[in-house]
């Protein structure tokens, strides 16, 4: 089992001491540390810094506080810059070396878990979930219901298997949005603000799912699902597993589901428009579940890490060099390929899209979005581009065709400035017009 034999990462990763290894200090010599260049990594000169003077007005119009931003292609960082803010309270600047709750950003992490534990052969797509969540063997499914509380419910025709879990086909609710009873229950039964995994599960286990299996594409509960799944897999826990097997090998030392004592300096806070004092404010801490300083908190796979550039931009080369980085080989080419691969029908009901017909030419990988068809999307990146982000505005994306990547990382949720600017298309569009032909 892989568990047995990982390949340990090279001599320059291995932590120097302890303390190091605590304090998220030991990637200091590890890639990426500085630009390659726009030229080595194959895009025009200006292009680049018009590029970054774009980034940095985004953060000087308001938009957001700060940002760290990040441009790879065939290896090479065309640039990598910080700018702005990480807390306007007392007026700390974004850094590269700034932390940042990835939220959503998780899901393509517990991706990786889960495809390493499927490269040793302990669960296939194919597998029924309650295989793993016994608790699920019995699970309902909304039939019907109306703004009375009249709520009928009708058994399973079939189990939902591990592929649709991954597809976000299986069913579940989540709880962020709709009306309906399962995501009222969600969040009236706190599901997100769960103490663990176990306790997430169990309140699962007795909300009825949306549709039945393989119907109707929702976004769900199921990447939070799938960490408890390598709970039972490995007798580990969630965020005992990732580092072992995943952060320590790529040296992802600033990745953990809550921040360290000492790193607290570096944790961006979250910024929203005021409206009524037309400036930026910094967001309260929610009260309603525990604390990002919390080592205890909920091991969340759907959107619990805390990362940084630097951290964040390993896990994506490795992704892009299909499964390795710096001799460390997570996981076979063939994985990443069926990571990156659209996993839905072409049928509206199935297409990427909450609760509404979804988003031409856009699908879903695994625990991902995928690009399937640029042209439909009105994009310049090429087919099977494939990215996702988190709730505090935190995204990026991989075009396997040309090679790129993008990695934008900002903490801004709530309202936006009047006539802010759509800072991923601008840099999408600004990155492909800089390609040198």
């Amino acid at each position: 089992m892989r568990l047995a034999f990982r390949i340990p990462a090279p001599a320059p990763l291995l932590c120097l001491s302890l303390i190091a290894c605590l304090a998220g200090t030991v990637h200091a010599d590890t890639w990426p540390q500085q630009e390659d260049g726009a030229e080595a990594a194959g895009f025009t000169e200006g292009g680049i810094e018009q590029l970054d003077s774009a980034m940095r007005e985004i953060v000087a119009n308001q938009d957001v506080a700060g940002m760290v931003w990040m441009l790879g292609k065939d290896g090479k960082i065309a640039t990598y810059e910080a700018a702005g803010l990480a807390r306007l309270d007392d007026q700390t600047p974004m850094t590269k070396d700034s932390l940042f709750r990835i939220y959503s950003m998780s899901k393509p992490v517990t991706a990786v878990a889960m495809m390493m534990l499927w490269e040793d052969g302990l669960w296939d797509f194919d597998d029924p979930i309650s295989k793993y969540i016994p608790q699920f063997s019995n699970l309902q499914v909304l039939s019907s219901y109306d703004g009375d509380g009249n709520v009928e419910l009708e058994d399973l025709q079939r189990q939902p298997t591990m592929r649709e879990l991954m597809a976000n086909t299986a069913g579940f609710a989540y709880g962020l949005f709709g009306d309906d009873p399962a995501n009222a229950a969600f969040r009236d039964q706190g599901v997100l603000a769960s103490s663990d995994l176990n306790e997430l599960v169990e309140k699962v286990a007795g909300i009825p799912l949306m549709a039945q299996p393989g119907v109707q594409w929702y976004y769900s509960i199921g990447m939070d699902l799938q960490g408890y799944i390598v709970e039972q897999l490995t007798g580990m826990s969630f965020g005992e597993y990732l580092r072992q097997q995943l952060f320590e090998p790529l040296d992802m030392m600033d990745t953990r589901f809550y921040v360290l004592p000492e790193d607290r300096e570096r944790f961006a806070e979250v910024h929203y428009w005021d409206r009524e004092n037309e400036s930026l404010a910094q967001q309260p801490h929610r009260t309603d579940r525990a604390g990002y300083l919390d080592p205890d908190r909920l091991e969340s796979g759907g959107g619990g890490l805390v990362s940084s550039a630097h951290d964040y931009a390993r896990f994506i080369q490795m992704l892009v060099n299909e499964g390795e980085l710096d001799g460390a080989r997570i996981l076979a080419p063939e994985s990443v390929r069926i990571i990156r691969t659209n996993s839905l029908t072409g049928d509206e009901d199935m297409r990427y899209g909450i609760g509404g017909p979804g988003q031409p030419g856009q699908g879903w990988s695994v625990n991902m979005a995928v690009l399937y068809d640029p042209q439909a999307a009105g994009s310049p990146q090429g087919p099977g581009t494939y990215y996702w982000a988190g709730a505090a505005g935190t995204s990026f994306w991989i075009d396997p065709v040309n090679d790129i990547f993008w990695l934008s990382m900002i903490q801004a949720q709530g309202p936006r400035r009047p006539g802010a600017a759509n800072m991923g298309e601008v840099a999408r569009d600004l990155i492909y017009q800089s390609l040198e032909k």
